[in-house]
């Protein structure tokens, strides 16, 4: 988030952070969905259950070795944007995230068959990627690869910032955005570590189909697989 500048008063930060620690315990509830933003205050927060999928590119340093500022600029536009694109095409979607090379979204899954739609998108993900790597090929350009994590369980929802200010942002505290991320490290990080990474919940909770999409990794402790989109995998294969 944008910020500007503004003097720093060191006694106003013990009086921030005394009004911060001293609130009220009482004011964080359980919800089965994820409540509006609008909700959220600076003194309360949601338990929900959610999927969390985090994406992660592979070899970035080897990327910008290989070529200029505006060649890099233009790959990692056209990654993030389509990725972005992926993610907000899933109906349950709450939250995307970006971080450098990476992107995370919250999913509020509250069914098994939602939890197969989000597992749907990081095969679309998946797909998006092969996609993008013909497009650099065809244009002279390194392809990428990246990693996909996903996990399902229950996240502390909260509002942080500086109040006041304007600068302020939704926070996920939990395990399961760790272990998203975690698994998502793992991801296509060695030859023998598969693209999409899912936490044994996430399998728990998949389609008999989806579930044969997967293999258990015994050196990582989770499922994975190299999943595409059926549509999206068809025009790779007539493209190639």
């Amino acid at each position: 988030m944008q910020a500007t500048h503004a003097s720093y008063e060191f006694k106003e930060s013990i009086a921030r952070i005394d009004e911060i620690l001293g609130s009220s315990n009482s004011g964080y509830e359980e919800r089965k969905y994820v409540p509006a933003r609008e909700l959220l205050t600076f003194t309360n927060g949601y338990y929900v259950d959610v999927t969390v999928l985090f994406v992660d590119m592979r070899g970035s340093k080897e990327l910008a070795d290989k070529h200029t500022r505006p060649v890099l600029a233009k790959i990692y536009r056209a990654y993030i944007s389509e990725v972005v694109a992926v993610l907000r095409g899933h109906s349950k979607i709450t939250e995307i995230y970006i971080e450098g090379d990476g992107l995370w979204a919250v999913f509020d899954t509250r069914t098994k068959p939602e939890v197969d739609e989000a597992f749907s998108a990081a095969a679309k993900v998946a797909s998006l990627v092969d996609i993008l790597n013909i497009k650099l090929a065809k244009s002279g350009y390194s392809e990428i690869a990246v990693g996909i994590g996903l996990d399902d369980g229950e996240s502390l929802y909260i509002k942080a910032g500086y109040k006041g200010s304007g600068i302020n942002e939704v926070v996920w505290i939990g395990r399961v955005v760790g272990l998203a991320a975690a698994l998502c490290k793992s991801g296509n990080r060695t030859w023998f570590d598969r693209e999409l990474m899912v936490s044994s919940v996430v399998f728990g909770n998949l389609s008999d189909h989806n579930k044969s999409l997967l293999a258990w990794s015994a050196e990582r402790e989770c499922y994975h697989g190299n999943v595409v989109n059926v549509v999206m995998n068809a025009w790779v294969g007539q493209n190639e």
